[in-house]
């Protein structure tokens, strides 16, 4: 089962990779698809290791370096090239402090006790700051001829930057499953509005606006995540 882990973590290498290529080409759509790709891959090479007991310490390391290409350099050169073309010291700054955080990000996590992570992460994964910034990007790609204000895209670069280097508790699978289990009635029975609202939602616009509701999945995650974790400790 770790060879099937690492398969999938060398498909997540090879979707950042692609991205990188696709931005240098200017094939933007692709390379935001690519690292969204990217995102998949990574959340299942994680839960296929952990749910067969296989994860090692080369899983762990690879993992990281992989996430670094995919979630850390693709997105920064994806945003780039695409938001401004040209040198542009500001983003070259606010890009570099992205990078350096998603690198310091994965560092930490990799030096962290595994009984610190059974529920919560500790900043925001990379997974989604990256999967973020490509999201940010498509919408923009599908549904306006104009690139996004510069300003905009430097306040989510570094808003996401600061987020993975901060002490903010981000939930994870595991504890997921336990917000369930602990507010079972109420959980169960908001999910069940919400599969119904999301259902008529998706079959409206789904087929038709993909990269919206990407983004959105991505942002409630960052924005009811942490209040999630907290549930868990009272």
């Amino acid at each position: 089962m770790s060879l099937l882990a690492n398969l999938f973590t060398c498909s997540n290498l090879i979707c950042g990779f692609l991205s990188i290529i696709f931005s240098l080409e200017e094939h933007f759509t692709f390379s935001s698809w690519a690292i969204i790709f990217s995102v998949i891959f990574d959340g299942l090479d994680g839960q296929i290791a952990r749910r067969s007991s296989t994860v090692d310490h080369f899983g762990k390391e690879f993992d990281s370096l992989v996430d670094v290409i995919s979630f850390g350099i693709a997105p920064t050169i994806l945003g780039y090239i695409f938001v401004y073309r040209h040198f542009h010291l500001s983003a070259t700054i606010a890009l570099f402090i992205y990078l350096f955080c998603s690198v310091l990000r994965l560092a930490k996590y990799n030096i962290t006790p595994k009984e610190n992570l059974l529920s919560h992460f500790y900043g925001l994964p990379t997974t989604v700051s990256g999967g973020t910034l490509a999201s940010f990007i498509l919408i923009y790609r599908r549904y306006t001829a104009k690139l996004p204000p510069p300003f905009i895209f430097l306040l989510l670069t570094l808003l996401l930057s600061f987020l993975m280097v901060s002490k903010v508790r981000y939930v994870n699978l595991y504890g997921i499953e336990a917000v369930l289990q602990k507010n079972k009635l109420f959980i169960l029975g908001s999910i069940l509005v919400a599969l119904i609202a999301v259902t008529v939602f998706y079959l409206i616009t789904f087929v038709f606006l993909p990269e919206l509701i990407i983004f959105t999945l991505f942002i409630m995650y960052l924005l009811f995540s942490p209040f999630m974790v907290k549930s868990l400790s009272t």
